[in-house]
């Protein structure tokens, strides 16, 4: 049934706990740098499903803030063969089976760090390094602040080492952002709409590929994501009326006409570029989007369908009840 009514899901609770989160883990930044990149260290960043989006946004921020050079790899698919300096895990849990084979492999060869939010699970031992994220763990099965505080904590890490690219804000703005972004009303056009398209540039196409997990997660909606300029390049002939192109971060010249022509809804910052919500604080609007869906169609969102709060295989590769 909605909750609509009746106490908050707990995964509404966490979403709205994200501001001080994020302050959190710039605060305690200094305890977690062992397992944090050194300024020019070529590095590879992996992770499974939210972990490995979150990477992505990462890599990107990393590589070009001038931190080093930086890759990101669902952990199932990281190339054994090549050369990194080191390699950084993100897993919500530290049970994730792919994560956790892969620096087993690779230990001894290549320096590994990894973030949790278990201070009791494999990862502690898989990883030459691990920062401990516990204040931001979930009870929900579905990732929202462990992954966002994670990429504070990274973001963090740039901005002490005068790494972080230009344009990009400070953890504590993003904050800010992010107490506007829990508190302000979702419109109607995008409550309403029957599908919806996530895009993003550079390291906010993977906040957008993350937004349209969320939303198929908790919520089985029907998401796409994509790069904001690939979007004419095919994916633009989904959008029509009541269905929504969502930008996170700069929209591309044009881009709007576009949408409009074609009858879909832009959903971007707009006036002046200083009161835009942060990309990463503007993907809290998709979270709490995707709680809201759920409840309207009597789903509860703290128990997703088909999913658990990890994956850990069995040996002969099927998920362990």
């Amino acid at each position: 049934m909605p909750t609509s009514g009746l106490s908050p899901s707990r995964t509404a609770v966490e979403i709205a706990s994200q501001p001080a989160s994020w302050r959190k883990a710039a605060e305690t930044l200094p305890q977690h740098r062992a397992a944090l990149p050194v300024r020019g260290e070529r590095v590879a960043v992996v992770g499974c499903g939210t972990s490995w989006f979150i990477a992505q946004a990462y890599a990107q921020l990393r590589e070009s803030g001038g931190h080093g050079e930086t890759d990101a790899f669902a952990a199932s698919e990281f190339p054994l063969g090549r050369r990194y300096d080191r390699i950084l895990a993100i897993t919500r849990s530290g049970t994730t089976t792919e994560v956790l084979d892969l620096l087993n492999r690779v230990k001894g060869s290549v320096a590994t760090g990894a973030l949790t939010a278990d201070p009791e699970t494999p990862v502690m031992a898989a990883a030459d390094a691990v920062a401990v994220l516990d204040f931001a763990d979930e009870e929900s099965v579905v990732q929202t602040r462990f992954a966002t505080t994670a990429l504070a904590l990274l973001r963090a890490h740039l901005e002490a080492e005068d790494a972080l690219p230009a344009g990009v804000r400070t953890v504590e703005r993003a904050a800010k952002d992010a107490e506007r972004a829990v508190a302000e009303p979702l419109a109607a056009e995008i409550t309403g709409a029957e599908q919806y398209t996530f895009l993003g540039t550079g390291w906010t196409y993977g906040l957008a590929l993350e937004a349209g997990l969320k939303m198929r997660e908790a919520a089985g909606a029907w998401t796409e994501a994509y790069p904001a300029m690939e979007y004419r390049h095919g994916p633009i002939s989904i959008t029509a009326p009541g269905r929504v192109a969502w930008s996170f971060g700069p929209v591309p010249t044009g881009l709007a006409d576009d949408v409009d022509r074609v009858g879909g809804t832009l959903v971007a910052e707009s006036g002046d570029a200083d009161d835009h919500l942060d990309p990463m604080a503007d993907l809290i609007r998709a979270q709490r989007l995707a709680v809201l869906l759920a409840e309207v169609q009597g789903q509860d969102p703290d128990r997703p369908r088909n999913l658990t709060r990890s994956v850990v295989l069995t040996t002969d590769g099927t998920e362990r009840a």
